[in-house]
């Protein structure tokens, strides 16, 4: 009977016609509605697990590759060209200086144009001997370098002190001078890379730094800037002055380490900071006012003994710069110098 009553009915039930008409859209659209419905909730569960599968295996990966990468940079000290482009990267520090983070790259990349001078133009194995131990000089002296560079930079803000591009533009053109001319700078690139193996940027960089460490050293030591000023007046009130004894003199006076030097022939463009530059634009016993060289390495007051097409002679009176040494040295003394390697201390 019930077999029956089931056949009727279905035999009532009128199918949903396959054409689609304005009057039976509707009903097309739920049924095609509805038989989608029961792959909505499975596939949005899958997606929700493949988003959160996903964040935990990226995180994973993501703590395993810093892990090594810190493995690789402070215990295992790994100078390879490979770290030296990952700390291009993420701005790592090597150490800190007063505060002021010491950069990981900076550190390397002094290191590196060291060792490949080492083993370019002095040929000497880093395998052997006498190359490791200068290998340990040569990572003892660069971080020393770049905590001094990081230190300059810290002071800078303090004395409001900066480098241009211009000016970084206008010494690295100076350094291109020769006595046979400007040379080109795509020809001077290629000796930088040859010599210390560095790029156009790297050595722009690394002069920037140089450069700012000199302004600053300049601009904090007023001792040795007092003195070159008393100097210049006791030149101006006599011409003639014996320079030696004049040297001699005021270090006696003031307790400056005030020396005095004569130059042999040199080239009017002689790499010496500017100082035969200098003394080829006076005469014979004429004297220069104050010259801060450009190798920051102090004042200097000059007088042009003699001088020819090509060459100059000179006498000096340098009043060295040591304010920024001491306060870098009075930073390293109070424990105010953190380094986060550990470098044999040897000396070369």
């Amino acid at each position: 009977m019930n077999k029956l009553i089931n056949k009727i009915c279905k035999r009532n039930v009128q199918p949903l016609s396959s054409r689609i008409t304005s009057e039976t859209v509707s009903e097309h659209r739920e049924q095609i509605l509805a038989g989608g419905r029961r792959f909505k909730y499975p596939i949005q569960y899958v997606r929700h697990k493949l988003v959160i599968n996903t964040i935990i295996i990226s995180s994973a990966a993501l703590i395993v590759l810093l892990t090594i990468g810190w493995l690789q940079l402070y215990p295992a000290q790994n100078t390879s060209e490979f770290m030296y482009r990952i700390t291009k990267v993420l701005p790592l520090p090597v150490a800190n200086v007063d505060g002021q983070p010491v950069l990981y790259s900076d550190y390397l990349m002094k290191y590196l144009s060291s060792v490949h001078y080492l083993e370019q133009k002095e040929q000497v194995s880093p395998d052997t001997s006498d190359g490791k131990r200068q290998i340990e000089y040569i990572k003892q002296q660069s971080m020393q370098d770049a905590i001094a560079d990081a230190y300059a930079v810290k002071l800078s803000k303090d004395l409001d002190v900066s480098v241009s591009p211009v000016e970084l533009s206008v010494f690295l053109k100076g350094q291109r001078q020769s006595s046979d001319g400007e040379i080109s700078e795509q020809t001077y690139n290629a000796v930088i890379l040859d010599y210390y193996g560095w790029s156009p940027a790297e050595y722009r960089h690394v002069t920037g730094n140089k450069l700012l460490r000199q302004k600053v050293a300049y601009a904090m030591d007023r001792t040795a800037s007092e003195t070159i000023n008393a100097i210049l007046d006791s030149t101006k009130s006599n011409s003639g002055i014996d320079f030696k004894t004049l040297a001699s003199t005021v270090s006696g006076q003031t307790g400056v380490s005030v020396t005095y030097g004569v130059s042999n022939w040199v080239p009017k463009l002689n790499q010496d900071g500017g100082l035969a530059a200098e003394a080829s634009g006076l005469s014979k016993s004429q004297m220069s006012g104050i010259i801060k060289s450009t190798m920051g390495d102090g004042y200097y007051i000059i007088r042009l003994l003699d001088i020819n097409a090509t060459q100059v002679s000179y006498e000096y009176i340098k009043v060295p710069l040591t304010a920024f040494t001491k306060s870098l040295d009075n930073i390293k003394n109070s424990g105010r110098v953190t380094e986060y390697i550990s470098i044999k201390q040897n000396s070369k």
